[in-house]
């Protein structure tokens, strides 16, 4: 490896916003180059109490067949009463209207392993590499799954 000499790499405890800008803009064109990224969109669920205030949402984006979960939020009053998984469900199903069958989506350890594997989604990876012993497992589902008729239940 050879360095540049006349080259000054400074370091930081935040994201200056105009450096940070140019990199996302960078990668922004190379990838735009790679891949018909323009293609991603955004996908989006929320479910309103009776004065119509969010109390839980999924949101995501699909890209061709591929649908990927990124957020799952229920607020803590509000949970154990099937909005996750009617969250689950109406994204899946708005998925499904743009040709979407493989759902994914990741979860650390403290979060909702076991309730998305309730829904039909299955481990592929897990990474063990974070601190205090978490761990981020990588999850999907595809409509053909055998286990995915059991998630609709």
């Amino acid at each position: 490896m050879t360095s540049a000499p006349d080259i000054v790499v400074s370091s930081h405890d935040d994201l200056p916003q105009p450096e940070s800008a140019i990199v996302d803009e960078g990668i922004g064109a190379y990838n735009d180059e790679a891949a018909p990224l323009h293609e991603v969109r955004p996908l989006s669920c929320f479910a309103r109490d009776a004065q119509h205030r969010v109390v839980g949402g999924a949101v995501g984006r699909s890209w061709g067949a591929y649908a990927e979960i990124q957020q799952l939020w229920v607020d803590p009053g509000s949970r154990g009463r099937g909005i996750g998984t009617t969250l689950m469900r109406a994204f899946e199903a708005h998925a499904r209207t743009r040709g979407c069958r493989v759902f994914a989506l990741e979860t650390f350890s403290f979060q909702a392993r076991e309730f998305y594997e309730s829904l039909g989604y299955r481990i592929e990876w897990e990474r063990r590499s974070y601190p205090h012993g978490i761990v981020k497992y990588h999850m999907t589902r595809h409509d053909d799954d055998a286990g995915a008729a059991a998630g609709r239940r």
